[in-house]
């Protein structure tokens, strides 16, 4: 939980000072699309996963965020700091951040058993959820008490503290990979390891589905629930970082209720088809949302989307969790954070997109082609997603 708080912590304090300090939605979007560029590592990420453990990389993870607050947080109180710090570190962080998520999934996979996985996952994202409630109110408050550099100490500590219960967590011994005939060495070489995961997905119809959905979801609907917010609370709403952190705060109690709801209710629900139509409310919400000029109402469908979210994204999770071979699990799940990079274009055309003919048009362009390349996924792989007696829809 330390590292999801210092997560939204940070999102909302850079993001803020880039928007204020460069007067450029431009530049905040290049500001977002940067915590993604390790995107592309995720399947290595996912490689080393199944060959030490994923503690111990969860662990190193955390405390490259840890260093990396550290040097921010020191630049700050010397009065040194410009936006050009603040790109090279985020850089920096979206080389590693980006498949933090899924090596907790990971984990969460290999020790729990098939048919509580929904639960699971609902729980774990529980304690996402509530920590981006605490992680935006708390950032925005400290920001605007006692400054930014005090509030980049909270951040820098949160992440030492995340390193070490990450640490003093328990391991789990991954089986060695064996090739497909059974008698390739125990030991394969990583790229042969990383070839292997990549065929894996690419030859499972129902894995392949979720990564277009992933990747399809991360380009269209997240840059409007997280990259996008700075702008439309001082654009739009024009409020300041308190506003901000209400609006982020509201999108995370939406997805908490949704993360509760199927940490309670998960076992009746069929994964694959409850997937689907969560990327479809969500879209729709977001679609109201960006029509609303006060902020009130604007909060309350973010917390609509934040709940539709929240139901698409655990149970795909847990979908591929429960039908991705225990030997691929790290793989698949780096795979899946691969698709986060989708992010990194939706959010460099949202920007002249916004300049150019507004925010409420350019989010109607992403929610209708969302809604669009959702309905012909669900038809491409309907045997696979929407069939009652799909292995994905299994309770």
């Amino acid at each position: 939980m330390g590292a999801s708080w210092a997560f939204e912590m940070e999102t909302l304090i850079l993001g803020w000072y880039i928007l204020v300090e460069t007067q450029s939605v431009l530049l905040l979007t290049v500001f977002a699309s940067l915590q993604y560029t390790g995107t592309l590592l995720g399947p290595l990420f996912g490689v080393a996963g199944d060959r030490i453990g994923h503690r111990k990389l969860l662990c190193a993870m955390r405390a490259v965020y840890m260093t990396l607050a550290t040097t921010l947080m020191t630049f700050t109180f010397m009065g040194v700091l410009t936006p050009v710090h603040v790109f090279a570190i985020a850089a920096l962080m979206g080389l590693v951040r980006p498949s933090d998520i899924g090596m907790r999934a990971a984990v969460v996979g290999d020790t729990m058993p098939g048919a509580q996985l929904m639960a699971a996952m609902g729980i774990q994202r529980t304690t996402q959820d509530s920590a981006r409630i605490a992680g935006a109110l708390t950032g925005a408050g400290i920001v605007a008490t006692l400054g930014m550099g005090p509030a980049y100490a909270v951040v820098a500590s949160l992440y030492a503290a995340s390193c070490v219960l990450t640490w003093k967590a328990g391991d789990v011994q991954i089986p060695p990979t064996a090739g497909a005939a059974g008698n390739e060495p125990a030991r394969a070489s990583p790229w042969r390891d990383l070839k292997a995961g990549l065929a894996y997905v690419w030859n499972t119809p129902l894995l392949l589905a979720a990564m277009c959905l992933a990747f399809l979801l991360n380009m269209t609907a997240f840059p409007l629930l997280t990259g996008l917010l700075p702008y439309v609370a001082k654009e739009i709403y024009h409020t300041g970082q308190a506003g901000l952190g209400y609006m982020i705060a509201g999108a995370a109690f939406g997805a908490l209720v949704g993360s509760i709801t199927l940490s309670r209710y998960g076992g009746v629900i069929r994964p694959a088809r409850m997937t689907i139509m969560g990327c479809i409310g969500w879209y729709l919400m977001l679609l109201v949302y960006s029509q609303l000029q006060n902020p009130a109402a604007g909060i309350f469908f973010l917390m609509l989307a934040g709940l539709a979210q929240s139901l698409s994204q655990v149970p795909m999770a847990a979908m591929l969790l429960r039908n991705s071979d225990v030997r691929f699990r790290g793989r698949v799940m780096g795979v899946r954070m691969l698709a986060i990079y989708g992010n990194v274009p939706g959010l460099l055309i949202s920007g002249p997109l916004i300049a150019n003919f507004g925010y409420p048009v350019t989010v109607s362009v992403f929610c209708a082609v969302g809604l669009t390349f959702t309905a012909l996924i669900a038809a491409r792989w309907r045997t696979q997603l929407w069939r009652r007696d799909a292995p994905a829809n299994r309770r």
